[in-house]
């Protein structure tokens, strides 16, 4: 503990303040091995939570792949390259035949800044469709178009050229009524929003959304809804804008993209966190024809985005989801997971609800069913006994009440009975119970 300790009188001498760290006794990891991370001591930890290192902590065909082009050349900015080329190729392939052009970036965060500048240019104006409890990314841009933040702890509150609809959560919703009551609620309220933006005398710019909101809670968007919404959105001249950033590459097991379920065609695609397995790469993919508007003479530039090193490692995450048929494995880990949770729902009424497509799974704890009162302090306890249990998940959602698992995808069956058992003996040990 006293190396712990002097670590952190450093980094709260060096660091900003509100760069958070997780756990309310921080971890000191030192290295990562698959599904697996280690800390100072040598404890083992399984890793449900980092889909940032989508295919393993160092893979060892990843490391190849970055040592061999770091030797050769890493930054690259305006002289030809072949690997950019034969990455972007790659993408392409897995992605609709309307989109054909990429941008490169380093992060989440920059790609959907950059989606929203293509977006505000093409269409002229700053009007924007969000989701509530939605994050995009840090930036000021993102931050303005996050309710997650805007509405949070020190957030300034909403812009007026921001328009928020209801997230059409199927069990915490804003309207909870079932069948096409329920979704006829959610896809009224956007086209009020439309509705609203052209009585203004202005235009919409784009909607953004993710098929399966991460720090919304987990919560899977009905294809229905996605459906609608892109018909409005298109016929209002707005461009669709599906962040991928969480949940592209194979994650949700039944398809490579989120956007997939429900065979919506997005102008815009943001990709990010397990592109690149921890290295900084993102990536924006667009049709030709808006990538044209973005050209108007302001030159794009970015100095790292898409260098050999970045691009090669890209590919070979490509690669390692195909050979070692993650998808497949994230389809049925995930599925056996889900199931396992849901077994543990009827026997801990703390849970209110277990969702989710293939690892990307999300448990929404609940202390009063009658008036849906969010648990988030027992979540709280229970990410941190985890810990003390060896596994490794954070909390979500806008009342921090969602357990959030997302691990890498080589994480196995053996792995969710590891974590079941020890999620069943820290609800079981603390006796959680629903308030009446």
């Amino acid at each position: 503990m006293r190396k712990i300790s002097n670590i952190l009188k450093k980094r709260n001498k060096y660091l900003a303040p509100s760069f958070s760290l997780s756990y309310d006794e921080p971890l000191f990891i030192k290295r990562g091995e698959g599904q697996y991370l280690f800390d100072h001591e040598g404890n083992k930890y399984l890793d449900a939570i980092n889909n940032i290192s989508h295919v393993g902590h160092c893979h060892p065909k990843v490391v190849e792949a970055a040592y061999n082009q770091s030797i050769l050349l890493n930054t690259n900015t305006r002289y030809l390259h072949e690997s950019i080329l034969d990455y972007s190729s790659s993408l392409i392939d897995k992605l609709p035949d309307n989109l054909t052009t990429c941008f490169f970036t380093n992060s989440g965060s920059e790609s959907n800044d950059l989606a929203l500048r293509i977006a505000r240019l093409y269409n002229n104006s700053k009007e924007s469709i969000v989701m509530s409890g939605a994050y995009h990314g840090h930036t000021n841009s993102l931050i303005d178009i996050s309710p997650y933040k805007f509405f949070g702890s020190g957030g300034a509150g909403k812009k007026d050229f921001v328009h928020v609809v209801p997230m059409p959560n199927e069990f915490a919703g804003e309207h909870l009524d079932t069948g096409s009551i329920f979704g006829d609620y959610y896809i009224t309220a956007l086209k009020n929003k439309i509705d609203k933006i052209k009585k203004d005398g202005k235009k919409l710019a784009f909607f953004i959304v993710e098929p399966i909101m991460g720090c919304g809670g987990q919560v899977i968007i009905p294809n229905d809804f996605m459906k609608e919404a892109f018909v409005l959105v298109k016929e209002a001249g707005g461009l669709f804008i599906v962040d991928e950033v969480q949940i592209g590459f194979g994650r949700i097991g039944t398809h490579f993209w989120g956007f997939e379920m429900s065979g919506v065609r997005p102008d815009i695609v943001t990709l990010g966190k397990s592109i690149g397995n921890g290295h900084p790469l993102s990536v924006v993919i667009t049709t030709k024809q808006i990538a044209e508007t973005f050209n108007n003479g302001m030159e794009y530039f970015n100095s790292f985005g898409g260098n050999p090193v970045s691009c090669k490692i890209g590919q070979a995450v490509l690669n390692i989801i195909n050979e070692e048929k993650l998808q497949k494995n994230a389809y049925k880990t995930g599925t056996y997971l889900l199931e396992g949770l849901k077994v543990l729902k009827g026997k801990y009424n703390i849970i209110g609800d277990v969702r989710g497509r293939g690892l990307f799974i999300g448990i929404e704890l609940i202390n009063n069913y009658e008036k849906m009162t969010p648990a988030s302090f027992e979540a709280n306890i229970v990410v941190n006994q985890l810990k003390q249990k060896g596994v490794l998940i954070s909390s979500d959602g806008p009342d921090q009440n969602v357990l959030k698992i997302k691990p890498p995808l080589v994480f196995n069956k053996n792995n969710a009975d590891y974590f079941l058992e020890a999620f069943e003996y820290v609800l079981s040990d603390n006796k959680f119970k629903v308030q009446e």
